[in-house]
């Protein structure tokens, strides 16, 4: 535990699908001075993302779905988002979460999946620690149509894409979603795929 840090009060807001909580707590500072704050915080499951590729036509798979957050703050394209796959992890490990997520969204059972990097997506109101993958996928490996759990009001398109298509769809603003966004400039980066 960080000794600058004391939580002062916990105050669950709401338990919905997620927790609310307000958090008063001190924190001293630089001047060793103790200062009180008091925030907000989303407590949210950790999650998992995946980039599913294919270097046997140079394409990726995406989804596009509804998001009312997005909509509620002006998402142009009517609230829905193109977005790698991804999921909570729900008690299940990344990997184990990621390949069943792949499975559910696209309708396809990956076999190998390479974890690449961790990241806080939003640290300053969401709890949400983000683990992100890469996974290659071949035709063979469609077992489904994908598009979510029906139970879980999932209603997902799967979005076979080139990948220069698709990275230019940053740039024109149709793919905003920052964990796709930085999954697909790690694959340019890194020359997952190969670029015109």
């Amino acid at each position: 535990m960080n000794p600058k840090i004391k939580i002062i009060e916990d105050e669950l807001l709401s338990d919905n699908w997620n927790k609310l909580r307000s958090i008063t707590y001190r924190y001293q500072d630089r001047t060793q001075e103790w200062q009180t704050h008091q925030r907000e915080v989303y407590d949210r499951d950790n999650g998992a993302v995946i980039l599913l590729y294919t270097t046997e036509s140079n394409k990726i798979l995406l989804t596009r779905q509804f998001r009312l957050p997005t909509f509620l703050n002006g998402n142009r394209l009517d609230g829905t988002l193109i977005e790698a796959c991804a999921g909570l992890l729900e008690g299940d490990s990344p990997e184990d979460c990621i390949r069943k997520e792949a499975e559910e969204e696209c309708g396809i059972q990956i076999e190998r999946v390479q974890r690449l990097f961790e990241a806080y997506m939003s640290p300053g109101a969401v709890t949400e620690l983000l683990y992100f993958f890469a996974g290659e996928y071949r035709a063979t490996m469609k077992v489904g149509e994908g598009g979510g759990l029906a139970e879980e009001q999932e209603e997902i398109e799967v979005l076979e894409l080139d990948f220069d298509e698709a990275y230019a769809m940053i740039a024109s603003g149709e793919i905003r979603d920052g964990k796709t966004i930085m999954l697909l400039q790690y694959a340019k980066i890194n020359g997952l795929l190969s670029s015109k």
